[in-house]
Parts: C-alpha cells; sequence; structure tokens
C-alpha cells in the first residue's frame, strides 16, 4: 500500500484583511512563543537519559513536528495570499466579503452567510468558504434573484433577500 494521494483541489488565494491578521499572529506565536517553549522541554527530557523509553521526550518530538509543519504550511500559504481590501465597487451583488441573506424556496427558512476565504471559513458564525457550492452559485446574485445549488443534502432553492457590506473588510 502507498502513502502517495493525489494533490487536493488548489483552494482560492484570497483572504480578508482580518483573516490575513489572524493567520500572520498565528505563525507569530507558534514561531516566537510556542516552538521556543516546546524545543526547551524536548531538551529537557532528553537530557534525563534514554530516550526510547521516556514518554516526554516521544511526546515532544511528536509536538514540536506539529508545530514545523504548521509554520511551514503558513509560511508559504501567507506568500500567495491576496488581501482583499474594501467593498467591490457593485455593492448591490454577492461578491468575496459579501453578508447575505438567503431564503429557501421550500422550507422558508431563512439564513445569513458571509463569504471568507478558504483559510478562515467558520460554520457557527456562517462564514462560508468562496469554493464552496453555495458561494459560487450565489456569486453574483441580487437581491430576490433565485437560484439553484447542489449541496451534499441534494438540491435546494434559494431567493436572495439582503445583501451587505458594511464594516466588515
Amino acid at each position: 500500500m502507498s502513502r502517495w494521494r493525489p494533490p487536493g483541489e488548489k483552494s482560492t488565494a484570497i483572504i480578508t484583511r482580518a483573516g490575513f491578521d489572524r493567520l500572520r499572529a498565528e505563525l507569530d506565536e507558534l514561531w516566537r512563543v510556542r516552538r521556543p517553549v516546546v524545543v526547551k522541554a524536548l531538551a529537557d527530557a532528553a537530557a534525563e537519559g534514554d530516550r526510547s523509553e521516556n514518554a516526554e521526550y516521544t511526546y515532544r518530538k511528536k509536538q514540536l513536528g506539529e508545530i514545523d509543519r504548521r509554520v511551514r504550511y503558513l509560511t508559504k500559504r501567507i506568500e500567495v495570499l491576496k488581501v482583499a481590501e474594501g467593498p467591490p465597487s457593485d455593492q448591490g451583488a454577492i461578491f468575496f466579503g459579501a453578508v447575505f441573506e438567503i431564503e429557501d424556496t421550500e422550507s422558508g427558512e431563512c439564513v445569513c452567510y458571509r463569504i471568507v476565504g478558504p483559510d478562515e471559513t467558520d460554520a457557527k458564525s456562517g462564514w462560508i468558504s468562496v469554493d464552496s457550492p453555495l458561494a459560487r452559485a450565489a456569486l453574483r446574485k441580487r437581491v430576490d434573484d433565485e437560484f439553484e445549488v447542489q449541496l451534499p443534502a441534494g438540491p435546494a432553492r434559494y431567493v436572495v433577500i439582503a445583501v451587505s457590506y458594511n464594516d466588515i473588510l
């Protein structure tokens, strides 16, 4: 059995200013705060003697590897990200950064979403990736426009209730 996996789909390299700042802060915290603490703990565990039976040494080695992996990923990702500054010129349509409310035409349920970059999605807050099927279907739609989208649960029809860009980018 091989370990090779096909490369994943390329995600869109766009992000809001707040999301970019969060990624930079995470990278800084990992590199300047957490990594030095783990390196010191690893050195202390290594000084205790036999490493083959030292659980603390094994744990710290694994923890350091996880931190280094995340640092490498963030460093490469931050280089390619483009920050979306300000709202688009046409604020009546749904574009990146929009907060929009949609109504399910069958159930009448209203839901509010915000389109953000793939690195800052948060389902609890209603922040969906610009790469998601719902966001792709909603792009360029205006208030009172209907659209259909193929979701994992099946096809769904929505109508746009509101679109806003106030104080979000």
